[in-house]
């Protein structure tokens, strides 16, 4: 049976981030592979056709190698994280249908899953919790959540493509938090420069209907900028196209890694690993 997903819901909205992961691993399957999401969409009764028409065109190959990229490096860095903590806690911030934290099981660690209620719903229907994992429906910007975590062996967050949608404000109060909350553990996420935050809104800030475009999270230099909101924090950061795989392989043009070095260096597109104090 397939799940149906209507038009213009939140629901949709998880569509084309899947669609995107699909479209990676088909273009890009020895950089990438998530068989979740080529699973998913086989299962999810919804009307493709645009996105396959988009899928044509150069600059959504590329941006497909975005998300493949983005989320390699985030899993390698939870990875990183578990080898010195294998019984951690990995939180995925803003999951809507990704698996990363699944794809990052060592056999020991606790998975957690956190999105709105109405999303972790649709999860539960097509990726149903596993053994040591838990769908948590929250707001991220309401601290309750943190109750919810055992981090007693640690705990590695991770964010994709979410932070964008944060006033700056927000992004300090919920890094403050976390510093409060968890210390010894890792938060590590994707960024980019002011430039690259107008361009990624550009349409939804429209259907939103908001103007102030430069109040909303962006960084250009992240140990610089980040490191001075709290005296706790150990902020890194690397290229996030660039920073972990130099993307010689057949499948990517030279076309593709100059607008990757274009990305990473003007556009300052990064993974910001920010770890909370205590012993990393």
């Amino acid at each position: 049976m397939k799940y149906k997903i209507e038009k213009n819901t939140v629901q949709e909205t998880l569509i084309l981030p899947l669609y995107s992961r699909k479209l990676c691993s088909e273009l890009y399957p020895n950089l990438y592979r998530d068989e979740t999401a080529v699973r998913l969409i086989d299962q999810i009764d919804y009307d493709f056709s645009e996105a396959e028409k988009n899928s044509r065109s150069l600059m959504q190959r590329f941006g497909a190698l975005e998300v493949a990229m983005r989320q390699n490096d985030l899993a390698f860095e939870v990875q990183a994280y578990l080898k010195n903590h294998p019984c951690a806690a990995v939180v995925n911030l803003g999951c809507g249908l990704d698996n990363t934290g699944r794809a990052c099981d060592n056999g020991s660690c606790k998975i957690y899953n956190l999105d709105f209620p109405d999303v972790i719903a649709l999860r539960q229907q097509l990726l149903p919790a596993g053994e040591r994992e838990q769908n948590i429906p929250c707001d991220l910007k309401d601290p309750a959540w943190f109750d919810k975590i055992d981090a007693s062996g640690g705990a590695v967050f991770f964010a994709s493509g979410v932070f964008y949608y944060f006033l700056t404000e927000q992004v300090r109060e919920l890094v403050q938090g976390m510093a409060d909350a968890f210390p010894g553990g890792v938060l590590v996420f994707d960024a980019a420069n002011r430039t690259a935050v107008k361009m990624i809104a550009k349409t939804w800030l429209r259907t939103a209907k908001i103007k102030d475009v430069g109040a909303y999270f962006a960084v250009s230099d992240a140990p610089q900028e980040i490191s001075a909101w709290d005296s706790r924090l150990q902020v890194t950061s690397r290229g996030y196209m660039l920073g972990y795989n130099d993307l010689k392989d057949p499948s990517v043009s030279g076309f593709f890694r100059f607008l990757a070095r274009v990305g990473d260096n003007g556009m300052k597109m990064q993974i910001v690993k920010i770890g909370f104090g205590g012993k990393q």
